[in-house]
């Protein structure tokens, strides 16, 4: 609520969403902090680190958040209303209410702040098994296709600001499009190498740059988290963390690539989407009675 009440612009605000894999709970409140013990679900941390710290925070001065997570956020209803609500038609209506207030605002020539704010926390249980996961980030990926699409009148418009000048940009080349690029470097230097086109050298270069963005740009996410929150108290946590950075890059991130070029080419195609089964497991959550004793 905080910045409704420090400025009457604010149309949107939203907080951090972290993982309750590996935490303890009793009786809806967090009494601990942890990582889960399944390899899928500690990446998915890293992961949510990156984007929460590291991509929100940046935008949000910027005025230029694209997203505010439908788990963790509040909205002017009456600004909301007036642009139409929820759409029914797409699997990424957060995402796509967001880039539809910004667009509508900007052209209308009304001052409003989107924001993100890093101190509330809703904690949420992340998909451990690789049936789940891929759902949703096909799901996802689709939902960033639709939201992109149906606002793209807001890229390079002339009262665009930084939302429609970088933000929005930045989101179709490295979101976006960033499956079929990356797949296809793999693809090119992999034929190259073979057959004789490619040096070696060349080829590790081009891993270095590829796994080495990646590496900078979680390891920053971890450093924000450490130094500002420090939500992981034990050492060994954080240092599991940055070895889940360092084998994020080699074997998950192609695998979540292949989910996301599928989700791409669902929504070219036009294929009816759904929402999909998602498995909670909930074995975060203590027995109260227990805990008292």
């Amino acid at each position: 609520m905080l910045p409704f009440l420090e400025d009457s612009r604010t149309v949107a605000a939203g907080g951090i969403v972290r993982l309750l894999n590996g935490c303890d709970v009793s009786g809806g409140f967090l009494v601990r902090a942890g990582l889960p013990r399944n390899p899928l679900a500690i990446v998915q941390v890293v992961e949510y680190l990156r984007a929460f710290l590291f991509g929100r925070l940046g935008w949000s001065p910027l005025n230029a958040v694209l997203c505010i997570s439908g788990a963790f956020g509040l909205f002017h209803k009456e600004t909301v209303v007036g642009a139409g609500g929820f759409r029914t038609d797409t699997v990424g209506e957060d995402m796509e209410l967001v880039m539809r207030l910004h667009r509508l605002l900007r052209h209308q020539g009304k001052p409003y702040r989107i924001v993100f704010v890093p101190d509330p926390v809703c904690w949420t249980e992340a998909p451990e098994s690789r049936r789940v996961l891929r759902s949703q980030r096909i799901r996802w990926q689709r939902g960033l296709a639709e939201s992109l699409s149906l606002n793209r009148q807001l890229l390079f418009s002339r009262s665009g600001g930084a939302v429609g000048w970088i933000a929005f940009p930045f989101a179709v080349l490295f979101e976006f499009a960033s499956p079929v690029v990356e797949l296809a470097g793999y693809l090119f230097f992999a034929v190259g190498l073979a057959t004789g086109a490619v040096s070696l050298q060349s080829t590790l270069v081009f891993l270095a740059l590829a796994v080495g963005l990646g590496v900078l740009l979680s390891i920053t996410g971890l450093l924000l988290e450490e130094m500002a929150f420090h939500v992981y108290p034990r050492m060994t946590d954080i240092l599991i963390l940055f070895g889940a950075v360092l084998l994020e890059s080699f074997g998950y991130r192609q695998m979540n690539n292949v989910w996301r070029l599928i989700g791409l080419w669902q929504w070219a195609t036009g294929r009816k989407a759904s929402w999909g089964e998602m498995t909670r497991t909930a074995t975060w959550q203590r027995d109260p009675v227990g805990l008292r004793h």
